[in-house]
């Protein structure tokens, strides 16, 4: 049963206000200890951090976040509220709340967080007009569902919105789309597009924290078995390159000319998903696309095939097919339904087909999201002073951010580079100028 936090000051004993809606704030003790935890590997958010309880640069500032509810963003939001932003949160995806860390952020950080594991379709939307009530400046979006909320059901909450920012290439693509045509209403942020996020976070985050989801759910031996890639983007590779390292056999398949042919250079095996179908043992799709695993391909796959999905939704399998196929379903482990096919055959789907490495593990690792983070909040100080001279678009991580991203991540891992000498910054300017 939920419990609510109700707005009661006092309420923990600590002087915090409590505001939110969390599954039992008795949870909040563990979930405070794993937010240390991983702050303990986040070297440079932890920097950004300290630099923001000194120069308050987010002071009278609302930010209203849908990010998915880990220890990871627990440790984002405290940096937020630290730079002296008011902070709401709100769940990005109904399998991916920590519980424990949704309570440690209401009764000991005091902040405002609206977020269930596993809560039913209603209750997830009705989360995000709780932190839209919040009346952001800056909306945070996993996914682009609450700035999706916002410009269709909520619209009067708009005028005070003045930027926000977007973690994943699934939000950005949607974001484009309303750019395109005219519809968004803001300047928008693409953090994804950052190098310190996508080359780190989409490969090396995704590729562990997928097949640690798949392994917590079918603790599989993934050596000699076949798995397959649907998608050969930065999440694509990650997961990919990890399988292989495991000792699968990795076949991939794309749409895409240029990624299929940088995935056979890696030495993957591409093939059409036709192909691919008969031959897998786990096929995991990553795509940001619908329907890329269909009845055709499930009408050919073999008995015990796996099928999970670590693209943003849950549309990339076609699950209403796969219903509609199986003579039955049973749940045989935690996040694992096995539907059975005319003839015996036996289909798993993991995780309801969400993302696998949040439905069923904790998501990337503290350490890569540590870079991912640090990009959100320097860009929300960015927007808070640069938001209003930015047209209504899409925009890229400033270079500068990215840099400064990295810079610390060195620091923070001891590693020192080269600078130019004088010489050398003449030279290449020289250069670069044609002259």
């Amino acid at each position: 049963m939920a419990r609510r936090a109700t707005k009661t000051n006092g309420a923990t004993g600590n002087g915090h206000a409590l505001a939110g809606h969390v599954k039992d704030l008795k949870l909040a003790r563990e979930g405070r200890m794993r937010i240390e935890w991983a702050d303990r590997h986040m070297p440079v958010l932890s920097a950004i951090r300290a630099r923001f309880a000194k120069q308050r640069p987010l002071k009278g500032m609302r930010v209203g976040a849908c990010l998915h509810v880990t220890t990871e963003t627990a440790n984002l939001m405290r940096t937020l509220k630290a730079g002296g932003a008011e902070v709401a949160l709100c769940g990005s995806n109904p399998l991916s709340t920590q519980d424990d860390v949704a309570a440690a952020l209401v009764a000991h950080y005091g902040i405002p967080t609206y977020a269930i594991k596993g809560e039913d379709h209603r209750t997830y939307y009705q989360h995000i007009v709780s932190c839209i009530e919040t009346r952001p400046h800056v909306t945070m979006d996993d996914g682009c569902d609450l700035v999706t909320v916002l410009h269709t059901k909520m619209k009067s909450y708009l005028r005070d919105v003045v930027a926000g920012t977007e973690e994943t290439s699934t939000g950005v693509t949607r974001l484009r789309a309303m750019a395109a045509t005219k519809v968004l209403k803001y300047p928008v942020i693409a953090i994804n597009d950052a190098d310190t996020k996508h080359l780190f976070d989409n490969r090396y985050g995704t590729g562990q924290s997928t097949m640690d989801g798949v392994l917590r759910c079918t603790n599989m031996l993934v050596a000699g078995s076949t798995v397959v890639i649907a998608g050969y983007g930065w999440c694509g590779r990650g997961v990919a390159t990890r399988a292989k390292g495991l000792g699968a056999t990795v076949l991939v398949t794309e749409i895409d000319p240029v990624r299929a042919l940088e995935a056979a250079m890696d030495g993957f095996q591409v093939v059409s998903m036709a192909d691919a179908a008969p031959r897998g043992d786990l096929f995991i799709t990553l795509t940001g696309n619908k329907s890329v695993l269909r009845r055709e391909h499930f009408a050919a796959m073999k008995d015990g095939a796996i099928v999970a999905n670590s693209g943003h939704f849950n549309v990339e399998i076609d699950i209403p097919a796969l219903e509609r196929m199986s003579t039955g379903k049973r749940t045989v482990r935690q996040y694992v339904e096995e539907y059975r096919m005319h003839g015996g055959r036996r289909i798993y789907l993991l995780g309801e087909g969400r993302l696998i490495n949040l439905a069923a593990a904790e998501g990337h690792p503290a350490m890569v999201m540590d870079m991912s983070f640090a990009n959100q909040a320097l860009s929300v100080e960015f927007l808070k002073k640069k938001a209003r001279s930015l047209k209504k678009d899409v925009f890229t991580v400033p270079k500068a951010i990215d840099r400064e991203v990295a810079r610390l991540k060195l620091r923070s891992m001891d590693i020192g580079i080269d600078t130019l000498t004088g010489e050398q910054e003449k030279y290449m300017r020289t250069w670069s100028e044609g002259t």
